[in-house]
């Protein structure tokens, strides 16, 4: 398969310090990584397509330990994650879904306590296209107080042969929560969902 081709990353970074209501003692993070890639695919229908998937595992990898080094190098500080994909006018929603498994299982390979499925979102879009990238608790996709959308975008890609593909990481509940449900520290971490 082709080469993975990168014309440019962006790094984002959030503190969170209180949404109106008391400022907490540690903020929250939510981190996102957007690597701009050309499509291999652009411009034409091509019937075979997953053997991308293995060309970018090493992309997936090396964003994965870039937000956990963004979030202080230690993966464990790190409770949610998502992912997600913007594919260039030329190409198909299916090419944003080869991302889904090199995405997700980076992440899970560097995070000890991801036994949940990594929620996901894509879109064909143009220059300037934003995507909100849905979040869930990293080890139990019950966990409310954990579910939240990280949007991003960038004013120059996706170009019609390019795809944005994004992962996101973040280092707690939102900063507020208070809607109920299944608590972080009640999880029992058997099937990935509570």
């Amino acid at each position: 398969m082709p080469d993975v081709i990168i014309r440019k990353t962006m790094l984002t970074i959030d503190e969170i310090f209180h949404e109106g209501g008391p400022v907490a003692d540690k903020p929250q993070k939510r981190a996102a990584l957007c690597a701009v890639i050309k499509n291999p695919f652009a411009g034409r229908y091509v019937e075979e397509i997953t053997g991308f998937i293995d060309d970018l595992k090493p992309l997936g990898l090396k964003m994965a330990g870039q937000l956990v080094d963004a979030l202080g190098g230690d993966p464990s500080v790190v409770e949610a994650y998502g992912k997600g994909a913007i594919v260039g006018e030329a190409g198909e929603l299916e090419h944003a879904a080869l991302w889904h498994a090199p995405g997700g299982y980076s992440m899970r390979e560097l995070l000890p306590a991801s036994k949940a499925i990594v929620p996901s979102a894509k879109k064909v879009g143009g220059l300037g296209a934003r995507l909100d990238v849905p979040v869930t608790h990293s080890n139990a996709s019950y966990v409310r107080s954990h579910f939240d959308a990280v949007e991003v975008g960038m004013n120059d890609a996706p170009r019609a042969d390019e795809m944005v593909v994004v992962l996101v990481m973040t280092t707690g509940a939102r900063i507020h929560n208070r809607a109920g449900g299944l608590a972080a520290e009640d999880i029992k971490g058997e099937d990935g969902l509570r």
